[in-house]
């Protein structure tokens, strides 16, 4: 069994046809979900309250 060469590789210089479509759908979901990604974490993201605005109150004891 021999090893493939590069000349017997159908598609070495330029990607064709299924490969090719398949390809940019990966490339474009992946834009997709680091946009979608970004908003969500921007618009969801929480401001951590300083100690100064935390207040406490103490629970009475029975």
């Amino acid at each position: 069994m021999s090893e493939p060469t590069l000349e017997s590789i159908e598609d070495y210089d330029t990607l064709k046809g299924e490969k090719k479509k398949v390809i940019w759908a990966v490339v474009v979901a992946s834009l997709i979900m680091g946009v979608i990604y970004t908003i969500a974490s921007s618009y969801y993201e929480g401001d951590e309250p300083t100690s100064q605005d935390k207040t406490y109150k103490t629970v009475p004891m029975r």
